[in-house]
């Protein structure tokens, strides 16, 4: 494993460095367009200009609302050169959602689209949902691509920094240090009101080029990024990813399975990370057989629950050289743990791998991070450069999030075997208590996916007047599954303790997922409580 040179520790350096190093090589391909390393170098410094004549000093915040498009890359390393702060905002929120997170950051450019086709029948009018929402700080809003008014088009706005001298770029480039903010990613929001967390430049390379080594990515690979770039998965292991080795980046507009095979087959992709519900969507569709996907070389997945015949699956049938499972949050620069490409399939399948380097993790117990013993739950606890700065403008949160000796409490509870490898087993929000057992509703999931017919699944706790809680389990099936409830849960009876097995079963066609492919169990909650 070869870590990069620490001259090499902002966003400005590493483009630099991959357009010196890569050069007419393509970075990003986009349908018809191509952009080389010394091209994107180029539109980056290019789009630089014009935050700097557009008044952005360092440190000042710039949000951008935009699904994966290679602008929004270009605004990304321009913004980022100039020492700008990046807001990227969830693309599935509603307009007071956003407007939100603007006013909160207090971000002074607003890059988005007018509109954009997320799907069949499912068009998001970004300017709409703004439209009606009060933004005092925000001082003008710039369109990646097409036109509006009150806006400003990319074309005009680039075009507007053409009185900034290369001296002047230059100077503000290297002004950019790694101990610098680089992002501002808010939480999910599934527990609370979204919080934004400020990462800076050195940490964000250094784990990312750590991560890159430990999966293997190089710059033969295609890297197709289907995780959006509003999220560290799609941002952080996706293009910032790709530009410290020197991959191809694929960017991935909208989700449709049928689609993306298809790239795979034409564009030889060969790195594929995703959440477990992309390679539950490929593995199960019908058509599979007919696409060529024998370029897929890297995978790299990561949840509290990835099952361990989905694993399998993938080396077997899709035929993977290299799975690991990670894990990591929001408030790590998105990696903790990683497996290594050499570990056994059984770690593998089962673990979440180990520490990455330069960071220790450990499982606690309580509030004063005792460690329990090797092999039983506790909550996960991290300490190294990959930990947040903090959380913007909240030293209340940042206190109970961070402790005075610098280790981050995750809210994930794992199991950390002798070696330091981690099985994560819930959120600790997950967990409920029935009959007085905990009970982790990954572990059900985990088995659950061994059942033939079960394509997905999810579990909940819900009210019960003799347990407490009781297991509600939801189900996407095959289309040739003949599962029932009762079927369900006498499978469960036979291979798992009493106190786990679910008391209620519900089939649905498709599981809630927020952007990045999680299942959100808020939103089964509240189908259940209805």
């Amino acid at each position: 494993m070869t870590g990069i040179s620490p001259e090499y520790s902002t966003l400005p350096q590493i483009v630099q460095r991959a357009a010196q190093q890569f050069g007419d090589k393509i970075a990003i391909q986009e349908q018809a367009t191509q952009i080389s390393y010394a091209q994107l170098k180029a539109l980056g410094d290019q789009a630089g200009k014009a935050f700097i004549a557009a008044g952005v000093v360092k440190g000042d915040r710039v949000a951008i609302w935009a699904p994966n498009v290679s602008e929004w890359v270009i605004a990304g390393v321009g913004l980022h050169t100039v020492g700008a702060v990046l807001v990227p905002l969830n693309t599935r929120m509603k307009g007071s959602e956003a407007a939100d997170i603007i006013n909160r950051s207090g971000s002074k450019l607003l890059l988005t689209l007018p509109e954009f086709q997320a799907g069949p029948g499912a068009v998001i009018k970004y300017l709409e949902l703004l439209a009606d929402q009060e933004m005092p700080a925000l001082e003008r809003t710039i369109l990646l691509r097409g036109e509006a008014d009150n806006t400003v088009s990319w074309q005009q706005f680039t075009n507007s920094g053409q009185a900034v001298s290369d001296e002047k770029l230059a100077e503000r480039a290297a002004a950019v240090t790694p101990d610098d903010t680089m992002d501002m990613l808010f939480t999910s929001g599934t527990t609370g009101k979204p919080k934004g967390v400020l990462c800076n430049h050195g940490q964000n390379i250094q784990a990312f080029d750590v991560w890159s080594d430990t999966v293997g990515l190089n710059s033969d690979d295609n890297y197709l990024v289907i995780n959006p770039f509003f999220h560290s998965f799609g941002y952080k292991a996706g293009w910032l990813a790709a530009i410290i080795k020197g991959a191809k980046i694929l960017p991935v507009l909208t989700f449709d399975l049928d689609a993306v095979l298809k790239q795979i087959e034409e564009d030889k992709v060969s790195m594929l990370p995703g959440p477990p519900t992309i390679y539950q969507s490929i593995l199960a569709h019908p058509d599979r057989a007919q696409y060529d996907l024998s370029s897929l070389r890297l995978a790299v997945t990561g949840a509290a629950s990835v099952p361990v015949e989905l694993i399998k699956k993938m080396r077997s049938e899709l035929e993977f050289e290299t799975v690991v499972t990670a894990y990591g949050l929001t408030e790590s620069c998105g990696v903790v743990t990683i497996c290594r490409a050499d570990d056994d399939p059984e770690t593998i399948a089962t673990t979440s791998g180990c520490a990455i380097p330069g960071v220790e993790v450990k499982c606690v117990d309580d509030a004063d991070g005792n460690e329990v013993e090797r092999g039983e739950p506790g909550e996960i606890w991290v300490r190294g450069y990959n930990v947040m700065q903090g959380y913007f403008e909240n030293p209340e949160a940042t206190a109970e999030t961070i402790t005075a000796d610098g280790w981050m409490k995750t809210g994930d509870i794992g199991v950390m075997d002798e070696r330091g490898y981690i099985r994560i087993t819930d959120r600790i929000k997950d967990m409920y208590i029935s009959g007085g057992f905990n009970v982790y509703p990954a572990e059900i999931e985990n088995a659950l996916t061994g059942m033939d017919g079960v394509v997905q699944v999810a579990v909940i706790g819900v009210a019960d007047e003799r347990m407490g809680e009781v297991g509600k389990v939801y189900i996407v099936k095959s289309a040739d599954a003949d599962l029932t409830s009762e079927s369900v849960i006498s499978w469960c009876k036979s291979n798992m303790a009493n106190y786990k097995v679910p008391r209620q079963v519900e089939f649905i066609e498709a599981m809630p997922l927020n952007a990045s492919g999680k299942i959100l169990k808020t939103t089964l909650r509240e189908w259940s409580a209805t």
